[in-house]
């Protein structure tokens, strides 16, 4: 099994975990994303006696479904650098790992699933390529990423509205690239998986309205708080902050989200030397 370490967190990690924010954090992207990831993973046929690895776990809701369909004879491994309490419960084995350099077992893994975590990572390339190599023969591989080169307002409610709205998603795009990230990287998932050796490879691209109702944007507004200090480095200010936090309360808010990708790929059930798959 892989080896725990002691929690750390990631200084460069724009969302590194914070007792005020963090909380907030994972409940709107489990609200916003769960709908798309769950339906995604049950397409692989996961169930019981599966072996699985959850990169990044966060608050947990992705590990802790996994583990309903995998137990008792499976098990998830839910890792992240500081683990979320959150991740308790029959089957889950929470470990604090560093992807980017902490040892990985060869060929363990039934399903890994990596969710708004490699666009932060510099060598994204090599992250992947490790995690194919953590599957089994005939295991799956689902990343989840962002792609926010697009995610335009569509009605505000003043002209001045949707500059706001521009120069806050250009601020916090900025903000990822300042910390190594590239929060256009999700269009990239499915050849970074065909250059990791993987097959069968299935990319999903989901674009959603964004409304004040909606967890999406009530993640956005979220950012604003949780983000506030690298925003402000970035350009905004407080006052500035403020008016966006009210335009994208304004009942007549619309806008179109930005891509969620949901890139599943497979490792070759039978490898070269005939090794094959459990299944």
């Amino acid at each position: 099994m892989m080896p725990d370490r002691p929690p750390t967190a990631d200084p460069h990690y724009v969302f590194a975990p914070h007792r005020v924010h963090s909380g907030e954090h994972h409940r709107w992207l489990s609200a916003a994303f769960d709908p798309v990831t769950l339906t995604r993973l049950a397409a692989t046929g996961v169930t019981r006696g599966w072996r699985c690895l959850d990169v990044g776990a966060g608050g947990g809701s992705v590990a802790r479904w996994l583990a309903e369909r995998v137990v008792p004879e499976g098990v998830v491994v839910a890792t992240d650098l500081a683990p979320s309490p959150e991740l308790t419960g029959p089957g889950l084995l929470p470990l604090a790992h560093d992807i980017v350099a902490d040892p990985m077992p060869p060929g363990r893994f039934d399903l890994i699933v990596v969710r708004l975590l490699l666009q932060h990572l510099p060598d994204r390339q090599a992250v992947v390529e490790r995690l194919a190599g953590a599957l089994a023969p005939g295991g799956w591989l689902q990343i989840d990423e962002f792609d926010v080169s697009y995610e335009p307002p569509l009605l505000t409610p003043h002209p001045r509205a949707e500059l706001l709205y521009r120069k806050f998603l250009a601020a916090k795009a900025a903000v990822l690239r300042e910390a190594g990230g590239d929060p256009h990287w999700g269009r990239q998932a499915a050849s970074a998986m065909r250059d990791a050796g993987l097959v069968e490879i299935d990319p999903r691209p989901h674009i959603e309205l964004r409304t004040p109702e909606s967890a999406s944007l009530r993640l956005q507004i979220h950012h604003t708080h949780h983000l506030r200090d690298r925003l402000l480095a970035a350009g905004l200010t407080d006052g500035e902050l403020a008016e966006v936090r009210a335009v994208m309360n304004d009942p007549s808010f619309r806008a179109a989200s930005s891509v969620f990708y949901s890139v599943q790929g497979r490792r070759p059930p039978v490898e070269a030397g005939g090794r094959a798959s459990h299944e």
